[in-house]
């Protein structure tokens, strides 16, 4: 199956994640959305505010990342984060596990903070994606989360924050999907830059691509 260039650029979530990131690198960041038509600008909580304001009148949503990137918060303080990334504008949320619960064998732990999470947003009529940070988890520990993915119902899984020790797999997806089929959809992010493998994990099942080389990836296709 082919795919145009508008087609795979609605499901790109155009990234700027970086410590030093600066209000003209956001401006820059919600024009290329806009003039590209990508599906969301992922950022921070901070500049959510500032991002809703840049992109009034478009169809790109605001998505917030949610104790990024290493998950080791609270589910009260992912919570909370949730909230008040919301308030300030954002469409989309993406937040990170906490491993440390996972790889203690506590998925009690893992479907109440999910489910939480996905409560406020479903509440808000927001999308949310969990973030699983595949390259510190065993295909067991992978499993698991799909699984309870599975019954909790968040709009996506996601492969990676783009800040670990690597970033989506075919591998991975291939296994992800296999868990939760066509219940939940897969977000792939982390180390996606080029064109080939943009269209190959689409092939796989993926529906969003998180990358911060949108405009490289889509350049390369044609409409």
């Amino acid at each position: 199956m082919t795919h145009t260039r508008s087609e795979i650029a609605a499901m790109i979530d155009h990234t700027l994640l970086k410590a030093d990131a600066t209000e003209e690198g956001f401006e820059k960041l919600c024009q290329e959305a806009r003039d590209n038509g990508f599906a969301m600008v992922a950022i921070n909580p901070g500049p959510v505010a500032l991002c809703k304001k840049l992109l009034e009148g478009s169809d790109v949503h605001v998505g917030a990342a949610i104790a990024f990137p290493l998950g080791q918060t609270t589910i009260e303080d992912k919570v909370r984060e949730t909230e008040l990334a919301i308030e300030n504008g954002a469409d989309e949320i993406d937040y990170v596990i906490n491993i440390t619960q996972l790889k203690a064998g506590n998925t009690d732990y893992i479907e109440d903070e999910m489910r939480r999470i996905v409560d406020v947003c479903r509440a808000n009529d927001v999308l949310i994606k969990v973030i699983f940070e595949n390259c510190y988890l065993t295909d067991d520990e992978k499993r698991t989360v799909a699984q309870i993915a599975k019954k909790v119902r968040p709009d996506f899984i996601k492969t990676s924050t783009g800040f670990g020790t690597g970033g989506a797999t075919f591998d991975d997806v291939k296994l992800m999907k296999e868990v939760v089929g066509d219940d939940v959809q897969i977000k792939a992010a982390g180390g996606i830059r080029t064109p080939e493998d943009a269209l190959k994990f689409v092939e796989l099942g993926v529906t969003r691509i998180g990358t911060s080389a949108g405009i490289a990836i889509v350049s390369a296709l044609e409409d």
